[in-house]
């Protein structure tokens, strides 16, 4: 495993993030177009969650996200940030890191 100084980690902008709303993507089979709470601001991101989770188990989820991600074009729409998930191998399970307890959406992740 390749290893970073501390230096590198102190850019990562992660922060608790609360959903806000959820639509399908129109043109992809696996993916959602999401809004995401994060304090001072709204994040959207395009996220492959469609085969772990329904529209309804993600709105008004806590999640944990890197908000300082370069913006990215996915199948037509911006994608601002990135839901951080733990993620078997063969793909199988995939699961958003939540807080423990609930935390202000906007919260720095150290």
């Amino acid at each position: 495993m390749e290893t970073i100084a501390y230096g590198d980690f102190a850019k990562l902008d992660i922060r608790v993030g609360k959903i806000t709303d959820v639509k399908r993507h129109e043109n992809a089979d696996k993916l959602y177009i999401v809004q995401i709470d994060v304090g001072e601001q709204s994040l959207q991101t395009v996220t492959s969650l469609v085969p772990y989770y329904t529209e309804e188990e993600l709105i008004g989820k806590q999640v944990t996200v890197l908000c300082n991600l370069s913006k990215a074009k996915m199948r037509g729409e911006i994608s601002e940030c990135m839901l951080l998930c733990a993620e078997t191998g063969d793909e199988s399970e995939s699961v958003l890191l939540t807080p423990e307890r609930l935390m202000p959406a906007g919260t720095k992740i150290v």
